[in-house]
């Protein structure tokens, strides 16, 4: 592959935008592409399989998918994961050769290591774009030879100092529906008015919800109980259990394996319980909705637990990790947050003064600026 001239100019530029699958890596990788598309640029969308659900809606988007994997312990595990990955290499040497990007961005997980390592080895200029507030894997092995690391929040500890001078906090862009509800005042529920409740699980915490939740508010005073309005993300398969776990509790609930109105439910939510992944962090903070946290515990790096804490420094939020959750420690928080408006009149301040809602132009801005050889030297 020829060097990339990074001072020739196009009439029309090509950005390739690569993503891992998950929504958390989606949301912003789709809120950048229709920025750029706006502008006049050309955009090609690099991912994996798992993607697919979440570029419905999205007809005019070029959508391209290619194999990858994890490294899994295990020597089998790793020899698959290795020979995918090396398959998704010579897949993404075919796109980059095809379409001849100018530039190339990443936001990180596995399937957007091999168009970015082609590009990187190809001269093409790239950029990474981190959501969480520690780099993930792939985003800290490209970090070296990005041109620019964007981030989500001014407070990466896992980013070298000499890779730290490329870096510019731009913020974790969102869908605009989403930052339309910056300028949406949050309406302070009176101690004798209906709560609306969210509980947003994620694929990997609906089970911890479902188990917690409905326990620790069928446990609230009646009078509480008979103000909740709850909107709640559950698996299908326990959907009948927490059901009827309401029910009997006179709780009025909407159960849902997935939200397709993210926008109007939280419009309508005076407290949000959650997973503190980035993307679910970032529109609950742009929405400006108080939230307890529930951050996945797993993480090697407990990206989850430091996401929430950048929320809660601000008084925007409470953490409450999985280890010490139960129904009788989440309903003592619940009933406190329902009995004081003060507090959560003040905690949505805080999580309102912790996000930013231009993220998505601001990203545009800087691939724009590295396109035009505005923005050359960190």
């Amino acid at each position: 592959m020829a060097p990339f001239d990074k001072e020739r100019k196009y009439m029309t530029q090509t950005v390739m935008i690569c993503a891992g699958g998950t929504g958390g890596h989606m949301f912003p990788a789709l809120s950048l592409a229709e920025d750029l598309k706006s502008r006049g640029c050309r955009v090609v969308v690099v991912t994996d399989k798992r993607a697919v659900k979440y570029t419905d809606g999205y007809d005019d988007l070029n959508v391209n998918v290619i194999s990858s994997s994890t490294l899994p312990s295990g020597l089998l595990g790793k020899v698959k994961g290795l020979f995918l990955l090396a398959y998704g290499y010579f897949q993404s040497n075919r796109l980059v050769n095809k379409y001849a990007p100018n530039l190339v961005i990443g936001f990180g997980g596995y399937p957007s290591l091999p168009p970015m390592v082609v590009a990187q080895r190809g001269d093409i200029m790239t950029v990474i774009h981190e959501q969480n507030a520690v780099l993930g894997k792939a985003n800290a092995y490209l970090a070296k030879k990005a041109d620019r690391i964007a981030l989500s929040l001014p407070e990466i500890s896992s980013l070298d100092e000499q890779d730290g001078v490329r870096a510019v906090v731009t913020g974790n862009p969102v869908r605009s529906e989403i930052s339309a509800l910056y300028s949406h005042p949050y309406n302070t529920p009176d101690t004798d008015e209906p709560f609306g409740l969210t509980v947003m699980g994620g694929s990997l915490g609906a089970k911890v919800m479902a188990q917690n939740v409905p326990q620790a508010l069928v446990s609230l005073p009646q009078e509480l109980k008979s103000r909740l309005n709850v909107t709640q993300q559950c698996h299908a398969e326990d959907m009948d259990e927490v059901q009827s776990i309401y029910d009997d509790a006179g709780i009025q609930v909407q159960l849902a394996p997935f939200f397709d109105d993210v926008p109007e439910v939280l419009k309508k939510s005076h407290l949000v319980i959650a997973r503190s992944g980035a993307s679910t962090v970032s529109e609950i903070a742009i929405a400006g909705i108080p939230a307890i946290y529930i951050p996945y515990p797993h993480h090697a790096d407990q990206q989850q637990k430091v996401n929430a804490q950048s929320i809660a420094k601000l008084d925007g939020a409470w953490v409450m990790e999985e280890k010490d959750l139960n129904a009788s420690t989440l309903a003592a928080r619940i009933e406190s947050l329902m009995l004081s408006p003060e507090t959560l009149f003040r905690a949505a301040e805080g999580a309102r003064a912790a996000a930013k809602p231009e993220a998505t132009r601001k990203l545009g801005n800087l691939v724009i600026a590295l396109l035009k050889g505005w923005d050359k030297n960190a």
